[in-house]
């Protein structure tokens, strides 16, 4: 006769051992969720993939032109989308200093840009952001280089659009001397850290929003 410890279960009891006994109702629906989800992410994930095919491509042609010495930069995807960081290197100069006008050395570095960067502004936004280095600025045209920066950002946006880039997908940003790649110790640094990024977004959502509102408006007789 098997020895029972006081207020203890019996290992053959239901509640402690579920081995041979049906499961309950709700844990078949449980499972039925969980499968269900799980199929529904997986879906989600392909369509993001075959949705993101244009800016992978994008990504692939860059980098191609960085590894084959055209262009002077990085390329970065992450599930944000696509930055792509154009840096001076050499006697290549995107801006004179404290000046916003681009360069003929970076009006050719566009226009090796542009093919790739106009494919996918058709259905992605574009943000160019501009930094600069940390030697201050104050003249009558630039109070600081928060100034400089957008303008130059700003700059390469139009230039872009003049090129039938839709506006309603391109954007300008700048951040000054505040988001610097390496430290500002030496000339080499501060080339890096003036650069220009293309923030390729691929979640399309706010300018696409804004744009449809203005459309909305002018429908409806709202000005």
């Amino acid at each position: 006769m098997a020895r029972r410890m006081r207020n203890m279960i019996s290992e053959d009891d239901p509640r402690v051992c579920q081995i041979g006994h049906p499961a309950p109702p709700w844990l078949i629906n449980y499972a039925d969720l969980m499968t269900e989800l799980v199929c529904f992410f997986v879906i989600l994930y392909a369509l993001s993939a075959a949705l993101n095919k244009d800016v992978q491509t994008a990504a692939k042609e860059v980098k191609e032109m960085i590894e084959a010495g055209e262009v002077a930069g990085a390329v970065e995807m992450s599930k944000e989308g696509l930055k792509i960081s154009l840096e001076e290197q050499g006697k290549l100069s995107f801006f004179e200093s404290g000046k916003s006008e681009l360069t003929e050395e970076m009006k050719k570095t566009l226009d090796k840009m542009s093919d790739v960067l106009k494919k996918i502004s058709e259905k992605n936004e574009i943000v160019v952001e501009g930094h600069t280095d940390d030697i201050p600025i104050k003249t009558k045209e630039f109070d600081s280089n928060w100034d400089l920066s957008t303008a130059r950002a700003t700059e390469v946006v139009k230039y872009f659009i003049n090129k039938d880039f839709p506006p309603a997908k391109m954007a300008a940003i700048g951040y000054g001397q505040h988001r610097p790649l390496v430290p500002n110790i030496s000339p080499e640094n501060r080339r890096k850290n003036r650069r220009v990024v293309f923030f390729i977004k691929t979640s399309s959502g706010k300018f696409q929003n804004a744009k449809s509102s203005e459309k909305d408006k002018e429908e409806k007789g709202i000005r």
